[in-house]
Parts: C-alpha cells; structure tokens; sequence
C-alpha cells in the first residue's frame, strides 16, 4: 500500500510531502520555505520570525469562535541516522518509505516521524475545511534536534493562544507535562603524533549491531553505546598487551546513542594472537551483558595497511582513561517522580584523526543544578586530557503542572474515548514546551503523539494504529477546547 493511501489521508499525505524535502537540523532552508508556501497557498496568515520559525494562523470554524485560542507546536528539523552499508544523502534526497504490517518505515534510514507526523497532523488541521476546531496557531520550529535554537529564540508577542498542545511525544497512552533540560559538551584538543613502528599489525576495530536509540527517552533501558564499549575494549588490550593507537571514529549526533564505533589499531606481529585471544575474551563478556538490550552487538577485527603514525603513547594511555571515565547512561533516578530519570548522560561522539580529537556529549536533567554538576564533572574529566571544552545548547526543563485545566479536559476525554487511564507524565527527553514557557508564562501545556519507535536510529518506525488512535483523539480535544478566559 502507498503512503498516501493509509488513513487518515490528510495526514499521511502531508507527511509523504513533507518526507520529500530535505530538512537536517540547521540546514532548514527548504523546508522553511516548504511551510511558507503552504501557508499562503491555503490563503492563510503566515509569518517566519528572525531565525526561522513559522507561524500560520488560521479562524475558527463556525460556531467556535469563543473558544481559546490553541497552539499546534512542532518542529521541523529531523535527525539523519542511516546504516553504514546505506547509500543515501540526507541533503538532497527525501526519505525512501515503505509499509510493513501495521508500521511505516523507512529503508535504512531515519524515517522522520519524529516530528513528522506531528508536522504533518497540523498541516491536515490547517487544510481541512470540514474538521471543527478553535482559533489555531501553527507554530513550526526549526533546529529542535540540535540545540533547541527556535524555541531559544522564539519572542513573545508572537502568539495570542491560551493553550499548547505539543505533538511529539512517541508513547499514544502518554499525556507528557513536563521534560528534562539540556546542555552540550563539546570537548576539543589536539596530540602528539609519533612514527608507527616496524613490524607491527594493523587492524581495524570495530563495535557494531547495537541498537542505539533516542538518548532521552530510550536511556533508561540501558542499552550499550559503541563509544564506551569500543574504549572499554582499547583500555583492555592497552593494559594487557603491547599496542598502539592510530585512531577511533565511533557515533554521531549528540541525541543517539551511539551504535558503532571504529578504531585502527597496530600491533607487533608475534603478538596478534594474543590480541585477538583478548578481544574474544572481552566480546564474550559484552554479549553477555547487552544480549537482552542488543541481541545483534558484534566485534570485529579486520587487517588493514599500516598507517604512517599512531598516537604518543602517553596521550594514549591518558585518553583511554578519561574516556572510561566519562558516565554515560542514567546518572540518577528522580526521588520525586517514580521510573523518572533525573540526570543522564550521552557520551555521543569520539573522534581521534591526525592530531586531534574532539569529544561530544548531552547532558540532560530535570533540576537544573544537577545538570550543571554533571557537566562540570566531565569537564573536569576532559581537562585532565588537556582539551578545550564548551557548553552550549543550553535549554530549560519543563516543569509540570498537574492541575492545569487541559490536563483535566485530556484526561476525562482518554479515559471516555479508550475506557482507561492516560499516563500523565514527564519524560527525560528535552521538549521545547518549557522554553516556550518562558515567554509565554500564561500558557497551559502538554503533550501527546502516536507510538514512535527507535527514534533516532535507522530503525525509526511509527504504528499506523497508533496514529488513528491519536488523530482521533487530536480532532476530540480540539472540539473541547473551553470558552477563551476573559
């Protein structure tokens, strides 16, 4: 079955349409522009603030006048995640999607429905001309994925609404109020470089098959990253046998957890087999481990032409702890909220290349103090290695409000339409609802979206199911929407 064919039609054609535009995180001209267009191809108010936010505004329908006027909030940016052996160029081609049973997905790529489907459901609302709603606002962000830079930037004064409901979140039970902060570490540097010697080995080292994941909401499931694994196997063999470095190139986007990792790597010739003996050894150890989590993880080692030079073996020592070091995964349960990660860390990308090296790391908590502490601490890590590090991309949490009234109105309406109890909740990913809040204070907020799965990996997929359950549930809440406050 084609994409546009699914139901509802409305919405899964916008979102083949907004799949065939190219739109990596700060790179969003194109689809900027997309949204522009269909907002004034529809005849409808349409306004792109300094960074590149756009807003559509559309009238209520008839007969819903009074009610409060609501923001439709998502963004348009998507993560490019693909597997190694894909041939695929996120800049200049658009997402290659097929059906699967009951799931939409795409082929070895990232699919996009984080935040696709919720761009796409606000695109159905803004065309339809026969589904009941309030006063709306479309607001479109960019740069989500990356920093938060349109929510950071987002003045106010540019939306009237009382009410936000934010459409990315990727559990259909889930009504989400509240969502951990952020902040990126970047850590750079640059090392001695020696002669590789004669006589040596060289292979390649590689980490793969792990099932990576989204590195806010998928962190509590303790699954393995490739960047700490692929150390973990280098410390081993440094400690145990006579070898040398030339370089590792593991993980990608700050927002993944890493799921391959690579390293080339020298030895003496008379010493290989004790260096795969110890390799078998430490693989045995990690399978065991990560079974449950990452049934497919693997180690492979492949010869390779020696290179010209390998890292000074002081550097190589002092690196190969500091990274040990560094905690990545969850770093504290909430005390307050039960199952709530408080504080984590992503150790999401390591490369080591022709003297120099950069590391990079999110950091996210919902209590602020406690996400500066943890950054401090792997900066304090890092300094040990002599590298320059940074912080950037800070953005707030979102702190709940349990008794808003719209958690009140999307609650009773769940538990009548599904016959059981929503899970309200907060969540450890970061949501732009708690920038937006800053400048919008008065605003009440949630929310809600289809079930999404491996966001954040080629193995995204989005239950069409799911979206029916939640475009029903979409157009019931907005039919509810109260008399606007006086």
């Amino acid at each position: 079955m084609q994409i546009k064919e699914l139901e509802p039609k409305i919405m899964w054609k916008n979102f083949a349409d907004l799949n065939a535009v190219p739109r990596p995180s700060k790179k969003e001209e194109r689809v900027i522009k997309f949204m522009q267009d269909f907002g004034k191809r529809l005849n409808l108010e349409t306004v792109t603030d300094h960074i590149g936010n756009v807003i559509i505004k559309k009238p209520a329908t008839a007969g819903m006048e009074d009610r409060a006027t609501v923001v439709l909030q998502s963004h348009l940016d998507m993560v490019h995640q693909k597997n190694n052996d894909t041939d695929f160029d996120f800049y200049k081609q658009g997402i290659d999607m097929y059906v699967d049973g009951d799931w939409v997905k795409a082929k070895g790529t990232t699919l996009g429905a984080d935040n696709g489907i919720g761009v796409a459901s606000i695109m159905a609302l803004l065309e339809s001309d026969d589904i009941p709603h309030p006063p709306l606002e479309a607001l479109f962000t960019i740069d989500e994925e990356t920093g938060m830079t349109g929510a950071l930037e987002l003045k106010g004064g540019f939306l009237d609404a009382e009410i936000m409901l934010n459409l990315d979140t990727e559990d259909d039970d889930e009504l989400t109020i509240g969502c951990a902060g952020g902040i990126d570490i970047t850590g750079k540097g640059s090392y001695a470089q020696v002669a590789a010697p004669e006589g040596y080995t060289a292979f390649k080292l590689t980490v793969k098959g792990l099932t990576g994941g989204h590195s806010g909401m998928d962190i509590y499931k303790g699954r393995g990253n490739a960047n700490k694994l692929i150390n973990r196997l280098l410390y081993r063999l440094n400690e145990k046998a006579n070898v040398k470095i030339a370089g590792i190139d593991g993980g990608g986007l700050r927002n993944a957890i890493p799921r391959e990792s690579t390293a080339t790597v020298l030895t003496p010739k008379a010493g290989f087999a004790k260096v795969q003996a110890i390799i078998e050894e430490e693989t045995a150890i990690i399978k065991a481990e990560f079974g449950t989590t990452d049934p497919q993880v693997s180690v492979v080692t492949e010869k390779t032409d020696a290179p010209a030079k390998v890292l000074d073996k002081k550097f190589q020592d002092t690196f190969l702890r500091v990274i040990y070091s560094i905690p990545s995964g969850i770093y504290r349960m909430s005390p307050d909220i039960e199952h709530l990660v408080q504080t984590s860390n992503n150790l999401a990308r390591v490369l080591v290349k022709d003297g120099n090296y950069e590391i990079l790391c999110l950091t996210r908590s919902s209590v602020d103090t406690e996400k500066f502490d943890l950054a401090d601490g792997i900066k304090a890590s890092l300094q040990l290695l002599g590298a320059e590090v940074t912080f950037g991309g800070n953005y707030p949490g979102w702190t709940p409000k349990p008794d808003a009234p719209i958690v009140k109105i999307m609650s009773d309406l769940y538990r009548k339409r599904f016959n059981e109890e929503p899970n309200v909740n907060a969540c450890h990913a970061g949501l732009e609802c708690g920038i937006l809040g800053t400048n919008y204070p008065e605003m009440e907020m949630i929310s809600f979206g289809p079930n999404i799965r491996g966001a954040h990996s080629p193995d995204e997929r989005v239950q069409i199911s799911s979206v029916q359950k939640y475009w029903g549930f979409l157009l019931e809440t907005l039919e509810n929407i109260p008399a606007a406050r006086d």
